[in-house]
């Protein structure tokens, strides 16, 4: 009889999820695999919109929720909650006994879920390793590639550079984003009620008519000028004057200083064209993206699912820097002048053509059957020497 394999997925962030859903729903549904999930950091705060709950409703029931976040916004509250998550993973991991960690991409919790697999001797498999982009998140991702077992890289130079690094070609393997398989073939349709099922605050918006959508995170390494990066994208925004749909910041330092520029523009100009969210569920993310006029703001979804599906995207500062994108994608400085001279630009420009860089929508799938096949062996790594 065959013996079901233990993946066990970690969930920190309303970006985890989305780009993790599909590998969850595949997984889940493997006749080899025997899903566990935990979910931690933000992903279980009520202020980063509880995304817990979305998996609940998408039938995901995490077997632990692990609270880890320090409060004090700073760097060094992301120390100690990188290292409160390491001792916390580190038990789940025991009581759960996985036979493999999957982590995704770049974050601090990212860091602390390889850090406790590998030193437990768990193999750990890793998404979207590879990829070149500004601030620590980089070091992070490149840290978490040499802690990892299994790389599922989103792109053919990210796979190069994997290799570069001195892994085992035979582990690297080239699966596509699984952002893009909630994407693929979902229907597009925005309805008037869509925003009723979420709790928003500021001006009613008319999703029949252009809008514009920001999402723009706080910059780790770059944490003191947070708030005065993000007054210059209010500025520009106030002057655009287009309805639009604000996402709330995530987690990392710098967020409270985001989160009182807002919450103080719209207290104090009561703006009638602005609503802000703290989330929504990933297929409705992906509608919104592909109805809106222009995605602004640092998040990597601009250059991933923004690229698969065509829409005009303006990547603000330095956190995306160098990271890989399509036609899609103009940047700006974070400076008022700047964001609203670009976001014009893309009004005038319009829909640009689908670009499957990151992925083709089917690697939830590839990546379940290798997380059931691989051969495990010994946790110790090996470097293989580029020749």
């Amino acid at each position: 009889m065959t013996v079901r394999r233990k993946v066990c997925v970690v969930v920190a962030s309303r970006a985890n999820y989305g780009r993790i859903k599909s590998v969850l729903a595949s997984c889940r549904s493997h006749p080899n695999i025997e899903l566990q999930i935990i979910a931690t950091a933000s992903a279980v705060l009520s202020r980063f919109g509880h995304v817990v709950e979305v998996m609940r409703r998408d039938g995901f029931s995490p077997d632990a929720n692990i609270h880890v976040v320090l409060e004090g916004n700073s760097p060094l509250t992301m120390v100690k909650s990188t290292g409160f998550a390491i001792q916390e993973l580190g038990t789940a991991f025991e009581l759960l006994r996985p036979d493999i960690v999957l982590t995704v991409a770049d974050r601090y919790e990212t860091l602390a879920t390889a850090v406790a697999a590998s030193y437990m001797n768990i193999h750990v498999a890793h998404t979207q390793g590879g990829e070149v982009t500004g601030s620590i998140d980089e070091s992070v991702r490149h840290a978490i590639t040499k802690l990892s077992h299994l790389h599922f890289v989103t792109t053919a130079l990210s796979k190069a550079r994997v290799l570069q690094m001195g892994e085992d070609p035979s582990r690297v393997y080239l699966t596509g984003c699984p952002a893009m398989d909630a994407v693929d073939q979902l229907d597009m349709a925005l309805t008037p009620e869509l925003l009723e099922k979420y709790d928003g605050t500021g001006a009613p918006i008319d999703l029949s008519r252009p809008y514009l959508m920001v999402l723009q995170h706080p910059v780790t390494t770059e944490h003191q000028s947070a708030g005065e990066q993000i007054v210059e994208t209010i500025e520009a925004a106030r002057r655009l004057a287009m309805p639009t749909l604000w996402l709330w910041p995530n987690i990392d330092a710098g967020t409270d200083h985001i989160s009182y520029q807002l919450r103080q523009f719209c207290e104090v100009e009561k703006p009638s064209w602005l609503r802000i969210h703290r989330n929504f569920s990933v297929e409705d993310y992906a509608r919104l993206i592909n109805g809106c006029a222009c995605l602004i703001g640092n998040s990597s979804s601009a250059l991933r699912e923004g690229a698969f599906l065509g829409t005009p995207a303006v990547n603000i500062g330095s956190r995306q820097r160098n990271r890989e994108r399509g036609a899609n994608v103009i940047d700006a400085d974070s400076r008022a002048d700047d964001i609203e001279t670009a976001v014009r630009a893309q009004l005038r420009h319009g829909r640009y053509p689908r670009d499957a860089l990151f992925g083709d929508g089917k690697a939830g799938r590839r990546i379940a059957d290798i997380l059931s096949t691989a051969e495990l062996g010994s946790a110790q790594k090996q470097f293989f020497d580029v020749r």
